[in-house]
């Protein structure tokens, strides 16, 4: 890994530059964190159990975005815990895909902060089609993630979106929608994003009347949202969410063999891919790592951050004014608050259970174990791992497993 990182870098200028952009100091920390993730030589958490006194290692993970496949799913089902839990409403939901011409994607290649303009016409365009068919001002709820990469790791810039299926009024009242027509969505979307870019200066004249000029019915955007979870399906709207956060690359459509790689796209049959050697398909890998302050996930409208607080400031308005009339309730009885259980919701072995299906702190005696320390220092970490005979320090870890490769690929 290291090699041909290395090999990569040194040739990047005359090798890569021109298809996959200048190259990006930031993305040595996450090359590097990767090389760490799941190696217990770089430190691990004890986890112990009581009764029986058996224990084992948990490696700590890179937790780096668009890169490491395995820790890109962590980050789905966290995303997708939460967004099912705490920002969802409990009515129907679909899953807008907004997709741009390749006459275009270059643009976005080289002047990245013009994604976050991007994911901005697709929410203006799907909220002022709802309010459209509503008749009235409504506002519908959106979360939407950006993603760079295509089924073959090429670059297209397109934006996923979970949105809700009509919209609320001033008075908090649902009105849903059952249906928004695509072929308008798809004309929208050009709309807007070809005004922002020609303010950019990067759209001209020209280059309008060359899109203008491509046969009727095929202007080269696509919105798509064909995919839906009615109210009653919390589970098909978190496996919705779960997608917001896929991993560019999938495991399962990745064969190695020597110094060549062969990656499938996702419809195409087991023995079909694309053949390139390693170097480039790290190269491709590279070019969708985001910067370090890109928001990849955005929330609109009644999902936004801010309408989310006034919500909970009312609730909990409510609550204390029920607290005060209830004083008989003891503080041994009460309810966790809101915080209390978001954070109960992210703990890392509920997070395991959705994933695996399986508790991580369920000993094979029955009883519930629990994290004991946090193992950060090489001298102490070096003398465990060989007292216990794992591998040795400096070691790197083996592929995922078929259970995390079925996960990443799903």
């Amino acid at each position: 890994m290291d090699d041909c990182y290395e090999d990569v870098k040194g040739t990047w200028e005359e090798r890569f530059e021109a298809k996959y952009g200048r190259w990006r100091g930031f993305v040595d920390d996450v090359v590097y964190a990767f090389a760490d993730c799941g190696d217990l030589s770089r430190g691990f958490a004890r986890v112990y159990c009581d009764s029986c006194r058996s224990e084992y290692l948990l490696a700590f993970s890179c937790s780096r975005r668009g890169f490491c496949p395995s820790c890109a799913a962590k980050r789905g089902a966290i995303f997708g815990a939460f967004l099912q839990e705490e920002v969802l409403e409990e009515v129907g939901h679909c899953m807008w895909t907004f997709t741009i011409p390749k006459l275009l994607r270059p643009f976005f290649l080289h002047r990245r902060e013009l994604l976050g303009p991007l994911c901005r016409a697709a929410w203006d365009t799907v909220a002022e089609l709802i309010a459209e068919a509503a008749g009235e001002d409504v506002r519908p709820g959106m979360v939407a993630a950006l993603h760079t990469s295509r089924s073959d790791l090429a670059w297209s810039p397109h934006v996923h979106a979970l949105a809700s299926r009509g919209g609320w009024d001033r008075d908090g009242t649902w009105h849903p929608i059952p249906f928004v027509d695509e072929k308008a969505a798809e004309l929208l979307f050009r709309q807007k994003v070809l005004v922002f870019l020609e303010k950019e200066g990067l759209v001209g004249s020209d280059r309008l009347e060359l899109l203008d000029s491509w046969k009727s019915g095929h202007t080269g955007f696509s919105a798509h949202n064909r995919v839906t979870a009615s109210p009653e399906d919390s589970v098909g709207a978190e496996r919705l969410a779960r997608y917001l956060l896929r991993a560019p690359l999938s495991l399962e459509r990745l064969e190695l063999d020597g110094a060549v790689a062969r990656y499938r796209h996702k419809q195409a049959a087991r023995s079909d891919g694309e053949a390139f050697d390693r170097q480039e398909l790290l190269a491709r890998l590279l070019m969708h790592v985001p910067e370090p302050r890109l928001h990849l996930v955005r929330y609109y409208g009644h999902y936004s951050s801010a309408a989310r607080a006034r919500r909970r400031r009312t609730e909990e308005t409510a609550g204390e004014a029920g607290d005060t009339a209830n004083t008989a309730t003891t503080s041994a009885e009460q309810e966790p608050s809101s915080a209390e259980k978001r954070r109960l919701r992210r703990q890392w072995a509920r997070l395991i259970r959705r994933i695996y299906e399986a508790d991580p702190l369920l000993c094979e005696c029955g009883r519930r174990m629990r994290v004991i320390s946090f193992l950060t220092d090489p001298p102490v970490i070096d003398k465990i791992l060989r007292h216990l005979e794992l591998e040795a320090p400096g070691s790197q870890r083996g592929p995922p497993s078929d259970d995390e490769q079925q996960q990443l690929a799903s």
